[in-house]
C-alpha cells in the first residue's frame, strides 16, 4: 500500500496549522468575484520567469513563461507529449521579452500563461491564443436512463455489458473510516502510479474538511468489494467530481470500463437526488490530453473555468521550425479562442504529416474545427536541422 513520505505528512500538517483548510481550497477553487480579483491582483504583482525544458534525447526544446500555475498544468503535459527526460533551466524574465520571443532565444516552442486584460488584440504570427484551462460538466435531468443517451454507442454498450457481468453497483458511505480508506488505499495509490513526482491532489485534512464533510463520497463495488472511489463536493444543486482512485492503484480497472461505470452510476444518482449538473472538473486546453478524450464520451459541456482560471490565457507559439516542433503540433490538436464566439479545435498537417482527427472534439461548447497548414503557419521562421541523436529519423 502507499504510503506517504515523512516530509510530505509533515508539509501536510505545516500548512494546516498556517492557513485553514477552508481558505486554502476556496483561495484554489472558488468562483467569487473577489477571490478571482485577488488571483488577478496576485498574478500582476509578480515577476515572471521563464523555464526551458531541453530534451535528453529527441524532441523540441520547449520553454514555458508568465503565470506560475504553468509549470505545474501546461508545461509538465507537453514534456510527457515530447515522451523524453528533460533538463530544465529557469531565469527571471519581463512581460516584454516573453510577448517578443527573447525571454527563451534557444526555444522551439513557447507557451505564454498571461492574465485575459494583458492579451494582444491579435496573437504573434507563429501563434495561438487558448483557454488556459478547460471545464468540462454534464447537465443532468429527472430522469435517470437519460445519462445513458449521453454516452456514445461504444462506451453505453460496454457499460450495460459489465455493469450485469460484474454485479456493479454503487455505494454511498459517510464514515471516517471510509474517508481515510479511500484517501489511503484508493486516491494516493492511484495519483502515485498514474503520475508519479508529478501527481496534484489536494492535502489530506483540507480534503476531508472541503470536499468529505460538505459533499459525498461514493464507491463503486463488485459483488459487494470496493474497487474503486470518487469524492466529491456539493454546491448548491451541482456536484462537482474532486478526487478519484482505484483499489491499490492498479491499473486492471482501466481495462475493465470501471471509471465509465462510475461515472454513469454517480450522473445517475445526481438525476435521482434532484441535481441539475455533474461537473466533471477540467483539463489543459489539448485534445491529446487522456482525460478529455475519456470524459468525452459522456458528451459534456466544454467552457472556460467559473474560477481564476476563467481570467488566464495561454499563448502557444513556435520560434523554430523543425521536425520535432511540426511533430509535437501534429500529434496535439489544440482547442483556441478565437474571433468568433466559443471554442474551437485546431489540428495540424502537412504534406508528411497528416491531421490527427482520430483525436474527437465533438462537445457542446466547441463551435466547430480547422485544420492548419504547417507549412503556410510557420512560413518565415528560421529552419534548424533536428537535434535528435545520428541516425535517428524524427519522431513520428
Amino acid at each position: 500500500m502507499f504510503r506517504p513520505t515523512a516530509t510530505a505528512r509533515s508539509a501536510e500538517r505545516g500548512e494546516a496549522r498556517l492557513i485553514p483548510p477552508n481558505w486554502r481550497y476556496a483561495w484554489n477553487n472558488s468562483a467569487d468575484p473577489l477571490v478571482v480579483r485577488a488571483h488577478g491582483l496576485a498574478a500582476a504583482a509578480a515577476r515572471p520567469s521563464v523555464t526551458v525544458s531541453r530534451p535528453a534525447g529527441r524532441g523540441p526544446t520547449l520553454a514555458y513563461g508568465g503565470l506560475q500555475h504553468g509549470l505545474t498544468h501546461v508545461l509538465p503535459f507537453l514534456e510527457q507529449r515530447r515522451g523524453t527526460d528533460s533538463d530544465q533551466s529557469h531565469h527571471r524574465t519581463t512581460w516584454a521579452e516573453l510577448a517578443s520571443g527573447r525571454a527563451a532565444r534557444d526555444a522551439d516552442l513557447l507557451t505564454v500563461g498571461m492574465l485575459r486584460r494583458d492579451v494582444p488584440r491579435q496573437p504573434p504570427r507563429h501563434g495561438l491564443l487558448l483557454p488556459f484551462r478547460i471545464n468540462l460538466s454534464v447537465p443532468v435531468g429527472p430522469n435517470p436512463q437519460d445519462v445513458l443517451k449521453r454516452l456514445s454507442r461504444k462506451a453505453r454498450q460496454q457499460h450495460s455489458r459489465v455493469i450485469r457481468s460484474r454485479s456493479r453497483t454503487l455505494e454511498v458511505a459517510a464514515a471516517d473510516a471510509d474517508f481515510d480508506a479511500f484517501y489511503d488505499s484508493m486516491h494516493r495509490p492511484t495519483m502515485w502510479s498514474r503520475h508519479r513526482d508529478a501527481a496534484r491532489s489536494e492535502e489530506r485534512e483540507r480534503a476531508r474538511v472541503c470536499l468529505f464533510r460538505r459533499g459525498v463520497l461514493f464507491f463503486l463495488c463488485e459483488s459487494g468489494r470496493r474497487v474503486a472511489g470518487m469524492l466529491c463536493r456539493l454546491e448548491g444543486r451541482t456536484l462537482v467530481l474532486r478526487l478519484a482512485g482505484v483499489e491499490a492503484g492498479g491499473e486492471a480497472p482501466y481495462r475493465s470500463g470501471t471509471y465509465m461505470a462510475m461515472y454513469v452510476l454517480i450522473l445517475q444518482w445526481a438525476a435521482e437526488h434532484g441535481l441539475t449538473r455533474v461537473d466533471l472538473s477540467g483539463c489543459e486546453p489539448f485534445l491529446s490530453k487522456g482525460i478529455f478524450q475519456f470524459k468525452r464520451k459522456m458528451h459534456p459541456e466544454v467552457a472556460l473555468p467559473d474560477n481564476h482560471f476563467r481570467e488566464k490565457r495561454l499563448i502557444l507559439r513556435v520560434l523554430r521550425d523543425t521536425p520535432e516542433v511540426r511533430d509535437l503540433l501534429t500529434a496535439n490538436p489544440v482547442l483556441t479562442l478565437g474571433t468568433g464566439p466559443g471554442i474551437e479545435a485546431v489540428y495540424f498537417r502537412d504534406p508528411v504529416r497528416p491531421a490527427r482527427l482520430d483525436l474527437r472534439w465533438e462537445c457542446p461548447g466547441v463551435s466547430g474545427h480547422r485544420t492548419v497548414d504547417l507549412d503556410e503557419f510557420l512560413a518565415g521562421l528560421p529552419r534548424s536541422p533536428h537535434r535528435n541523436p545520428a541516425g535517428q529519423p524524427p519522431l513520428s
